[in-house]
């Protein structure tokens, strides 16, 4: 694991925005960046049902772009397993901590 994972945000790639705080983030198993909580207003969420699939696609609130999907099966306390691109994501030290 990243050693500063509380010491960052994580910003998206192409613009300051911050996405998620590392102390959000978690071991899911699924290989993707995974998180349980965004940045409030960082995000927003779309019905996705391509591929015959029903699924709720996560969007960058600035600009609009897939950053990936969430479900209903991370940890407390939300239950929310946001699944995103890493290659969306820039680490950016927290000028709060």
């Amino acid at each position: 694991m990243f050693p500063y994972w509380k010491q960052l945000q994580l910003h998206l790639a192409t613009q300051k925005c911050p996405l998620f705080r590392s102390d959000t983030k978690f071991e899911s198993g699924t290989g993707w960046p995974s998180f349980f909580n965004p940045v409030p207003g960082a995000i927003v969420l779309h019905e996705d049902d391509a591929y015959g699939m029903k699924r709720v696609e996560v969007r960058s609130a600035s600009s609009g772009i897939h950053l990936g999907h969430v479900f209903d099966d991370g940890p407390a306390p939300t239950h929310k397993r946001y699944c995103i691109n890493g290659n969306v994501l820039k680490f950016v030290p927290d000028a709060a901590k």
